[in-house]
């Protein structure tokens, strides 16, 4: 894949992510010194670590979408995951090592589907021999011992090849009515194997996963593979014979080799709920191991080694993207180690009525052209006149003001509210055409809107 200048990855984000353009330039730079990094000199290459980056904002604000679609564009493995779920060493609980091992997974499971997709033209040709003899069984070579000789007028009337020639024949014609689906309908026999694991439960503490996935490789090879046979239709049968074959054709090594490659070079983790763990007060209870996590976290974004059941993985070059609302704490308050291991911080805004208006009807994913093509699928046709679209709005930003700010999250819990009764009704609705203006909006949300109590619970 080509890649993408500052301004072209900013102007991708641009189509899914209103406003927050200080955030996007940040990612959108650490994306390209990845690429900068490849081009400089080998000596010089593993001395260039990562920038890390820190968003500060409100929740909705487009923090997570920001990360998720940045490692979409860089087609690198991502990880989204919250800090509150970690632990410190010793409690238990899952341990901060964990996302590499889930992080690597994924891109094993990424590469994997790549080179099957390579190999999935070989594996259907397999796949539709292994049908052709299911349907047209191979002919035995030697005749019964029993079996009547031909006589001498019939071998001599025989012309020479045409035995041969028959079998082929008919499996030619097989071939070209399987292609041209002709035979969808017909049912075939397929062997498939399972294997019946026992039940083991693994209470997670720190460093247990990797305990677990042993115990499950070491159940994996004692107990045999159990086989069993089941009737489908050839088009399904084709299918599962061709995944089947894909996976044979896939070399495991070249996929896992490829796969630390890229986690190591490109991989990109999205550390949500940082400010949860920001606490550096020596406190008891549940928050004991705030302080704790951090310093376990800590080698890992400083560039560490850690074991995973595919081989050693270094995380030195692997890009941590943090974010938290920091309400209560700010990035001060983590330990001063972890702090400059984040030397970008971006702090992305609240949202206002006129970005709520472009979030509705701007970017590809829209939630108004969500909501009518999901109108659609029952032959309903929505329109939203441009009115009713500034009234809602108006309504999300009112209700953020009022309650807690959730950013562009209340547009989708007003949306419901409104299209309630049509949603349901839609079934009975065939051919109709809804057309949605302020009115009806007023009509539908100020009952809410009016008690600040109920809208608290509704909206």
């Amino acid at each position: 894949m080509k890649p993408l200048s500052p301004r072209e990855t900013v102007t991708e984000l641009d189509k899914f992510i209103i406003g927050q353009t200080n955030a996007k330039r940040a990612v959108a730079i650490a994306l390209r010194n990845r690429w900068r990094r490849q081009q400089v000199p080998e000596d010089l290459r593993d001395e260039i670590a990562p920038k890390n980056i820190i968003m500060m904002g409100p929740t909705g604000v487009g923090k997570t979408e920001i990360a998720r679609r940045l490692a979409k564009l860089a087609q690198s493995p991502f990880l989204k995951i919250e800090a509150s779920k970690f632990t410190e060493v010793g409690y238990v609980g899952r341990d901060v090592e964990s996302m590499i091992r889930d992080l690597t997974e994924l891109a094993v499971n990424q590469v994997k589907a790549e080179e099957a997709e390579k190999v999935q033209a070989k594996a259907r040709e397999i796949a539709e021999e292994r049908i052709l003899d299911i349907l047209l069984p191979p002919s035995p070579k030697k005749p019964h011992p029993q079996a009547e000789q031909p006589s001498l007028s019939e071998e001599a009337g025989r012309e020479p090849g045409a035995e041969t020639q028959q079998a082929p024949s008919t499996r030619e014609k097989l071939r070209s009515l399987l292609r041209a689906g002709k035979l969808d309908e017909r049912e075939v026999e397929l062997e498939t194997t399972q294997q019946n694991l026992p039940v083991v439960e693994i209470f997670s503490a720190s460093g247990m996963e990797e305990m677990d996935i042993n115990i499950k490789d070491m159940f994996g090879n004692m107990f045999p593979k159990k086989t069993r046979k089941k009737k489908v239709k050839v088009p399904e049968a084709l299918e599962i014979i061709t995944r089947e074959e894909a996976q044979k054709l896939v070399d495991m090594d070249l996929v896992t080799r490829q796969a630390i490659e890229r986690v190591e070079q490109s991989g990109i983790i999205f550390l949500d709920e940082i400010d949860k763990i920001a606490g550096r007060e020596h406190a008891q209870g549940p928050d004991v191991s705030r302080e704790g996590v951090q310093r376990d976290l800590l080698p890992i974004v400083e560039g560490s080694t850690v074991t995973t059941k595919y081989g050693m993985v270094k995380t030195d070059h692997i890009l941590f993207i943090a974010s938290g609302a920091f309400y209560v704490s700010k990035p001060s308050d983590l330990i001063p180690e972890l702090q400059g291991r984040f030397p970008i911080r971006v702090e992305l805004n609240s949202l206002s009525r006129e970005d709520f208006i472009r979030i509705l009807t701007e970017p590809q994913n829209a939630l108004l052209k969500q909501y009518s093509a999901l109108m659609e699928t029952e032959n309903v046709k929505l329109v939203f006149k441009q009115d009713a679209i500034e009234r809602i709005a108006e309504i999300a930003t009112t209700v953020n003001e009022r309650t807690e700010n959730i950013g562009a999250r209340r547009l989708h819990t007003i949306m419901e509210k409104l299209l309630e009764d049509y949603s349901f009704e839609a079934p009975e609705m065939k051919g109709k055409k809804i057309i949605l203006d302020a009115a009806y909006v007023t009509q539908k949300m100020e009952p809410l809107l009016k008690d600040e109590d109920l809208s608290r619970y509704i909206l």
